[in-house]
């Protein structure tokens, strides 16, 4: 059953410490003046803090202490997520190197793996079964007892959180789109935990979505256009970090999480490949995201953050509904259309410059 008190708890903590994150950025002048930015990326006209990370972070862990067993995935769950909370505060003031923020998500994601959290299988697409990510084994003996690293399932662990929380934080660029579809993709892997509920572990996966989902949805009321507060580097880790997190805690539901965020998740592969052609570095933000091109195609940023959110609603329906074979169809599907809607941006984009350069 779905634990409607924890996304309530974490809903009202989240709509009421944001009023107060922004009264402090404020009155220490911790404010993002697009004036006073050169960035490319940049698309609010007008100076708006952005703490995200700090509100997100107290949310989810007021709501979590209240309703969640504090064990050894707990801590390892939540010193990641200190580490990020922090990252995203001195992000705000500082504009950290993105080399720099990349390495302490990677440390964050290490201690999720740490506490005993990795990917030791995943559902065949093609068949019944699964695919054991549990061998090899790198075994060793510490503190007078004997430990073991799951080399392949630990490496893809981390590289699966490491992956979603910059596909995620990429897609934050307009006001309210994030902790939409963010809210939204939680509350879909809520549910889908419910089916082995069975499983008393599953518990407590259906109620950190829960949780997380409300901190999200509750950040929303602030985000939303005319946005009062920006997400931050800090809102946006923590957001694909959950996220991960809880696909695999759910039992390693990567597909779900692929589907529930197949337009981030596009979006970042074809950004990553387009700088890579263009000899530019893959973690150096730009003009290129899904959400840039629609706003220069002239939607307005509602239509567009109304667009990430319902096509969010809509496959994360779908998840819910198919297997794993049927679910890595729709992935196929899913690439193919959004991934030749970009294409058709992109070229069209390409097409119009080259015209305006011509005629110039």
């Amino acid at each position: 059953m779905l634990n409607i008190s924890a996304l309530l708890v974490s809903f009202i903590t989240a709509l009421c410490v944001t009023p107060i994150v922004i009264a402090l950025y404020k009155k220490f002048r911790w404010i993002d003046d697009p004036k006073k930015s050169s960035h490319p990326k940049v698309v609010h006209t007008k100076p708006v803090p952005r703490g995200g990370g700090i509100i997100i972070f107290l949310a989810t862990l007021v709501a979590s202490l209240m309703f969640m067993p504090i064990d050894k995935h707990f801590i390892g769950i939540f010193i990641g997520a200190i580490i990020l909370a922090l990252v995203g505060f001195f992000d705000d003031l500082f504009d950290l190197n993105p080399y720099l923020r990349l390495i302490l998500t990677i440390c964050a994601a290490l201690a999720v793996v740490g506490s005993g959290i990795g990917i030791a299988y995943v559902s065949n697409p093609l068949g019944p079964g699964v695919i054991a990510l549990d061998q090899p084994r790198l075994i060793f003996q510490a503190f007078g007892s004997s430990h073991a690293i799951w080399l392949l399932a630990d490496f893809f662990a981390v590289l699966w959180i490491v992956w979603n929380m910059n596909i995620v934080n990429w897609s934050k660029g307009i006001d309210g789109q994030m902790p939409g579809f963010v809210g939204i993709a939680a509350f879909v892997i809520g549910v889908l935990s419910l089916r082995f509920s069975t499983d008393p572990a599953q518990t407590s996966v259906t109620t950190l979505a829960l949780i997380v989902s409300g901190a999200f949805l509750g950040f929303l009321v602030w985000n939303m256009y005319p946005q009062k507060i920006m997400a931050g580097y800090g809102a946006g880790s923590l957001a694909g970090y959950f996220l991960a997190v809880l696909s695999i805690l759910s039992g390693a539901k990567v597909a779900t999480a692929l589907l529930v965020l197949a337009i981030p998740t596009i979006d970042a592969v074809f950004v990553i490949l387009r700088r890579i052609m263009k000899g530019h570095s893959p973690v150096w933000g730009d003009r290129g995201h899904l959400h840039h091109r629609l706003l220069d195609m002239g939607w307005g940023k509602r239509r567009i953050a109304g667009f990430y959110w319902i096509t969010t609603a809509f496959l994360g329906m779908l998840a819910l509904q198919l297997n794993s074979e049927q679910k890595f169809y729709t992935i196929i599907a899913a690439v193919l259309l959004f991934g030749g809607f970009l294409a058709w941006i992109t070229l069209f984009f390409s097409s119009s410059k080259r015209l305006v350069q011509d005629s110039g």
